[in-house]
C-alpha cells in the first residue's frame, strides 16, 4: 500500500452492494475517543495505542483510547465540573442526558485504556495516583460493564472534570461497515501527577508520539491507521502546546464526516467529504486504487 490507510478486503463487495441498493446500513452506536496530550520541550505529543491484530475492527491499526457510550451513564445526575450539561448538549448537538453519557464515555475510556482519570474530589482538583488493588478492581468492573461510570464516580465521591475536555471533531463509520460508530473526538491534557499505562486488553502497544512523526509513519506505510485517526493527527501538527489545542477546540466545526460511495464509469468511488487524500476508486472485481 502507498500509505498506512486501513482498508479491509471485504469493503469493495460491501460498497458495491450499498451502491446497488442491496445492503441495509447498520445504525451507528454513539462513541467517544480522546486524544490525550502532554507537552515536551518543543511540541506536544499524543498518546496512541496499537490495536491487537486479532481485533475484528481495525486490527493492527493505531488509534486513541475510546469506545462506545454506556446508556446507564445518562440515568442520573453525577457530580459535574466545567461547562454545564446544557452547554455540552448544544455543542454535541444532542439532548442533555445523551451529552452526559458521551462525556462520561470519553472520561471512562481514557481511564479504562490509559489509566488516566479526568476527575477529582472537588471541582478544581484531579486525583493523583490511580494504581493499586482497589483502583484496579474498579477499573476492571468498568471494563466488564459490571459498574457504570456514574456509579463509579458516586462510589468514590468524585467530580467529573468536563472542563478538562475539548471536543475536536465528529466522524461516523461508513454506511457499508458491519460495525458502525458515531464518534466524537475529544482532546485533553495529561493531568499533573498521573501517568499513562497500557491498561487495555485490546492493545498490544502504547506510545507517546509527536503528531508529525506519526503522520510521517503513516505516509511511509509504517503505521496503519483509519482515516479519522490520521486526519486528526494532521490537524494537531500546527499547535505548539496542549493548552493551544484545548483553546482551539471550542471553535472547531463538528459537522459529522461520513464516507460516501458511488458508482462512476464502472468503478466504485469511495470518498470522505473534505478529506480528498482518502478517496479510493475500486474497479469492478478489482482492488482499490
Amino acid at each position: 500500500m502507498a500509505n498506512g490507510q486501513w482498508y479491509p478486503p471485504e469493503w469493495p463487495e460491501r460498497i458495491r452492494a450499498l451502491a446497488e441498493g442491496t445492503l441495509t446500513p447498520v445504525t451507528p452506536k454513539r462513541a467517544a475517543t480522546v486524544m490525550l496530550l502532554k507537552d515536551t520541550e518543543d511540541t506536544p505529543v499524543v498518546h496512541m495505542l496499537r490495536r491487537r491484530a486479532s481485533m475484528a475492527f481495525a486490527g493492527g491499526a493505531y488509534a486513541y483510547p475510546g469506545g462506545g457510550v454506556d446508556p446507564r451513564d445518562d440515568e442520573h445526575q453525577i457530580r459535574w465540573a466545567g461547562p454545564t450539561r446544557a452547554w455540552w448538549a448544544k455543542r454535541l448537538d444532542v439532548d442533555g442526558t445523551a451529552a452526559q453519557a458521551i462525556v462520561c464515555a470519553a472520561v471512562r475510556e481514557t481511564y479504562e485504556e490509559a489509566g488516566v482519570l479526568l476527575a477529582g474530589p472537588t471541582p478544581d482538583t484531579v486525583v493523583g495516583d490511580t494504581t493499586g488493588e482497589e483502583w484496579e478492581a474498579d477499573r476492571a468492573a468498568l471494563v466488564a460493564r459490571d459498574l457504570s461510570f456514574a456509579e463509579f464516580l458516586d462510589r468514590r465521591g468524585l467530580v467529573l472534570r468536563s472542563d478538562l475536555l475539548g471536543v475536536w471533531t465528529r466522524w461516523i463509520t461508513p454506511e457499508f461497515e458491519t460495525r458502525r460508530y458515531d464518534t466524537w473526538f475529544f482532546v485533553a491534557a495529561l493531568p499533573e501527577g498521573q501517568r499513562t499505562r497500557n491498561a487495555s486488553t485490546e492493545a498490544d502497544r502504547t506510545v507517546w508520539i509527536r503528531p508529525a512523526h506519526a503522520a510521517d509513519g503513516y505516509d511511509k506505510g509504517e503505521l496503519l491507521m483509519m482515516p479519522p485517526t490520521i486526519a486528526t493527527l494532521r490537524q494537531l501538527i500546527p499547535y505548539d502546546s496542549a493548552a493551544d489545542v484545548l483553546a482551539a477546540a471550542p471553535a472547531r466545526d463538528l459537522t459529522a464526516v461520513l464516507a460516501k460511495a458511488r458508482l462512476e464509469n464502472g468503478e466504485v468511488v469511495l470518498s470522505w467529504p473534505g478529506h480528498d487524500e482518502f478517496t479510493k476508486r475500486i474497479p469492478t472485481g478489482g482492488a482499490p486504487a
